[in-house]
């Protein structure tokens, strides 16, 4: 089998990273990652995403991050698959836990960031991924997310990528740029795949031919971003665009366009309201305010949100 012909579903889910509530340093839980997990994958989540972004990568050691690959892979084994985040803003880096990952077996894929910080041009996003990407046999995304790494990866650089490096078999579209989605869409080769990286426009990235999402909302919501992504792959749009516009406002109040505090305080402080204590964030990142955490809770309300334990109804 072919790297794009590994099925990773329509809905992905950026997993949190629980902490223990034990000071500054905040230890990893990774027995409530386990449980997380395998919440997720009782909710309709088809593939987990480890050490993303919103799992606070770049404040985990690589001991941390092999230890997360190993727990979720472990607790969703054939239920859900697993992509490692390990991509960060060094190439050398961003190979050698890629190779790691790769030698002990605990993911089915790898997802691969814009280097933040380093901003570097197009040609050198291009290197960056390629040179990644063919270190291993494992199927890679991209992640392109310039909201949080300044630089944009412009159209013509993924499709670059999805034309010239076979295991590079999609990309988490994080911008909210429709135009440089079409672009992608209607340049890149058939087997390549688009999944949005915001929850508030899944649907008009899938209605213009996108795959799927990796949500992180899917942690509260997921069964409904589920309904939502399978009726719009089928082309079902009066339906997905129902659901889209139920959750959009969910959506919003989880990203708001000017926050108290960043991403993944929000989801965090959503999953705690909902009765899982996942822990704090490590510094510099910092808790929802109790005003946001008192509206959000109102929010959630309006929602059917999914069971936080395994075979609850």
């Amino acid at each position: 089998m072919s790297a794009r012909e590994v099925e990773f579903g329509r809905l992905i889910t950026a997993m949190v990273t629980p902490f223990h509530r034990d000071g500054a340093g905040q230890a990893v839980d990774y027995e409530k990652a386990a449980r997380m997990a395998r919440i997720l994958a009782a909710n309709g989540t088809q593939t987990i995403v480890v050490s993303g972004t919103t799992g606070e990568s770049p404040n985990l050691s690589v001991e941390e991050k092999l230890g997360l690959f190993r727990t979720v892979r472990d607790a969703v084994a054939g239920h859900a698959k697993v992509i490692a985040g390990t991509g960060n803003y060094s190439t050398h880096e961003s190979i050698e836990l890629t190779e790691a990952v790769q030698h002990a077996g605990v993911a089915d894929g790898v997802l691969l960031v814009v280097p933040y910080y380093n901003n570097p041009p197009q040609e050198g996003l291009y290197r960056h991924f390629r040179t990644i990407a063919e270190s291993t046999s494992l199927p890679c995304m991209v992640y392109n997310v310039p909201s949080r790494t300044v630089r944009n990866m412009d159209a013509s650089t993924t499709l670059r990528l999805a034309r010239d490096v076979p295991n590079i078999i999609g990309i988490k579209e994080a911008s909210e740029n429709l135009d440089q989605v079409a672009e992608i869409l209607a340049g890149a080769p058939s087997d390549f795949k688009l999944w949005s990286g915001n929850d508030g426009d899944i649907f008009p990235k899938m209605a213009m031919g996108g795959y799927g999402v990796v949500s992180v909302a899917a942690h509260v919501v997921g069964r409904l971003i589920r309904q939502m992504v399978d009726a719009t792959g089928a082309g079902d749009v009066r339906e997905g665009a129902r659901l889209h516009l139920h959750l959009l406002p969910l959506a919003r109040a989880l990203f708001p366009p000017i926050a108290p505090v960043a991403s993944p305080a929000s989801i965090k402080a959503a999953i705690g309201i909902l009765g899982f204590d996942v822990g704090g964030l490590r510094l510099p990142m910092i808790e929802l305010p109790e005003a946001a955490n008192h509206k959000l809770a109102e929010m959630l309300r309006d929602y059917a949100t999914d069971p936080m334990e395994v075979g609850a109804h």
